[in-house]
């Protein structure tokens, strides 16, 4: 038997995904901040882009979030 749709938490599991996504990126950028000059610029550029995803990742959960309170 399949389980019932519960989307109650919704909200609260993306503001966990929100707040989880901010804190990985604000670690990334105070590391380049600290070490830029010490690692590669592979390196550095894959952390940018990594962090580029982030931010996009973050306004969709943002948008989903808006879109599961206004349900």
């Amino acid at each position: 038997m399949a389980k019932p749709d519960d989307r109650s938490n919704n909200p609260a599991r993306l503001q966990n995904a929100i707040d989880h996504t901010m804190a990985n990126l604000r670690e990334a950028e105070d590391y380049l901040d600290e070490h830029a000059e010490e690692i590669s610029a592979d390196d550095k550029s894959s952390i940018e882009a990594k962090n580029q995803k982030r931010k996009e990742a973050i306004n969709g959960f943002i948008a989903e979030k808006q879109d599961e309170q206004n349900d």
